[in-house]
């Protein structure tokens, strides 16, 4: 336990300084969750090209990532992928809630190998047990703590099928993490976000879960009090722009629900 409390800490200690050297440096520093990572990339790689500026994004769990700003990482924007992680810090008041709004949404997935044969139709008590057998594990991100996991225990005690599967289940520190236990042959199956299975080649769609079945899937954005405003506000007006509107969209990603 000590040694394990030992490396977080360091780790944690590490991340803080150098994000505290990235805002000597005039850099804006975006703590994203990981389900982003590949239309961000795209999108701080464009931004850079195209205005000089110096941005970095990291990317983890929300949990994660809301929990190293509460020990004083100094992100300067935090893009969460459920409202609960961004509520716990609005109430702390480590950001700014004059600038809180939804980003994006997405849905939520059932995938398997792509090689898989295996066909579900998701619905009230649908067979997910037969489908992974007596020894097939469910690749889920944490089902108390990451917003991909949440929604998908939700989902599947919806359902009434979470009860038949729960001792199955084999939790990931992120949805990116449990994307891969399939995509490798790991899991036989697993519960990701829409956009993860449109971006990984070595997996397949099953099925998506009816909307009704968990609560919307948003991504809501803000700036932390320590941000610097003007790269900050630059930076989200590119966010709502046309361009990295675009490759949101390519990337299977829906404008928010009030803005469709």
């Amino acid at each position: 336990m000590f040694s394990r409390l030992f490396l977080v800490l360091t780790i944690l200690t590490a991340a803080i300084s150098a994000d505290a050297q990235a805002r000597e440096n005039g850099q804006i520093t975006v703590f994203s969750a990981a389900s982003l990572k590949s239309a961000l990339d795209e999108i701080v790689a464009l931004y850079r090209a195209q205005t000089g500026a110096a941005v970095t994004a990291a990317y983890a769990g929300s949990s994660a990532l809301a929990r190293q700003i509460q020990y004083g990482a100094p992100a300067d924007v935090f893009i969460s992928a459920n409202s609960g992680w961004m509520d716990l810090l609005e109430s702390e008041g480590l950001i700014r809630g004059d600038t809180r709004t939804d980003l994006l949404s997405n849905r939520l997935a059932l995938i398997s190998p792509a090689t898989s044969s295996v066909t579900l139709r998701i619905a009230p008590g649908f067979d997910l047990a037969g489908a992974l057998g007596a020894d097939g594990r469910l690749a889920m991100a944490l089902v108390d703590a990451v917003p991909a996991g949440i929604y998908g225990r939700v989902a599947l005690q919806r359902l009434d099928v979470w009860d038949s599967v729960r001792t199955q289940v084999a939790q990931a520190d992120s949805v990116s993490a449990a994307l891969r236990l399939v995509a490798i042959g790991e899991a036989p199956l697993g519960i990701v976000y829409a956009t993860d299975a449109m971006a990984e080649p070595q997996v397949k769609l099953v099925g998506l879960f009816p909307d009704d079945t968990h609560p919307a899937i948003l991504y809501p954005i803000a700036f932390t009090t320590e941000a610097d405003l003007p790269g900050s506000i630059e930076f989200l007006d590119f966010l709502f722009g046309p361009e990295a509107s675009a490759i949101f969209l390519r990337y299977g990603f829906l404008s928010p629900p009030e803005a469709r």
